[in-house]
C-alpha cells in the first residue's frame, strides 16, 4: 500500500501527524523563539530532518545546531527540546526499537 502526502498541505502550525500507525511521522512547525519543553519518546529511535529554518536541538546536556537540509538521528530515551532560531519546519520519524 502506498500513501503519499503533500507536506505543505499538512497542518499549518504546531505538530501534525502525517500517517496513522508506525512509524510515527510528524511535521513540526515552530515560530522563531518557540521551544518545545523537554520530553522523551521512550523505546523509539528518532530522526529529524529540518526542512526550513534553523533549530537548536537540546538532547540531554548536548545541543545540536541544525539548519535547513540537516538530518539528525538520536535515541528517544534522551531528554529532547527543540527551539527555533527562526521560523522552522521539520519532519520527525519516530520508530519503535
Amino acid at each position: 500500500m502506498s500513501e503519499p502526502v503533500h507536506l505543505p498541505e499538512v497542518g499549518d502550525g504546531g505538530r501534525a501527524v502525517l500517517f496513522e500507525g508506525e512509524p510515527r511521522t510528524v511535521k513540526l512547525s515552530l515560530d522563531a523563539g518557540e521551544r518545545i519543553p523537554a520530553h522523551r519518546h521512550p523505546e523509539r529511535a528518532v530522526v529529524i530532518h529540518v526542512l526550513s529554518g534553523a533549530l537548536d536541538l537540546d538532547l540531554d546536556e548536548e545541543t545540536l545546531e541544525l539548519a535547513a537540509g540537516d538530518v539528525a538521528r538520536f535515541d528517544g530515551d534522551r531528554d529532547i527540546s527543540p527551539a527555533a532560531r527562526e521560523d522552522s519546519v521539520a519532519l520527525l520519524v519516530l520508530a519503535g526499537r
